[in-house]
């Protein structure tokens, strides 16, 4: 199944959280095939950067870049052309959105949710779900 990770995603599974932490490793073999743009990769950069979100992580930087660089080996390198302004209620999230349809995803997975369902361009052939909703309706 082709999916975007939020980066929130991607935090969590460098945090050790479960469902976050086995949606990463189930794309990092394969089993899903994560897309990544120009925005997404600078946001996953700038984040795991911030060093007081990570002060209790196992994961050391150096850790987290190298993760991030095996990751983004993984991922569909996608190009958004167009934009498809969805007008989340978060700016920051649209490029998700737009990297989604560019890419044919079939799912976003975040913990952000809520911002989600209030968009005013809906594209339903894209589910939106959490790590956990996503695990288990893909297994």
């Amino acid at each position: 199944m082709i999916v975007v990770l939020d980066t929130n995603v991607f935090v969590g599974a460098c945090l050790g959280a479960g469902a976050a932490h086995r949606v990463v490793a189930d794309c990092l073999r394969g089993v899903h095939t994560p897309l990544m743009g120009a925005a997404l990769f600078a946001e996953y950069e700038d984040v795991l950067g911030r060093e007081a979100l990570f002060a209790g992580s196992r994961l050391t930087a150096d850790e987290r870049g190298e993760l991030l660089d095996i990751f983004a080996a993984t991922c569909r390198w996608t190009r958004i052309y167009y934009m498809w302004r969805p007008n989340l209620p978060d700016e920051g999230d649209n490029h998700l959105m737009e990297l989604a349809v560019a890419g044919n995803a079939a799912c976003i997975v975040t913990r952000n949710l809520r911002d989600f369902t209030r968009t005013e361009l809906k594209f339903a052939s894209i589910q939106v779900q959490s790590p956990e909703q996503f695990l288990k309706e893909s297994a």
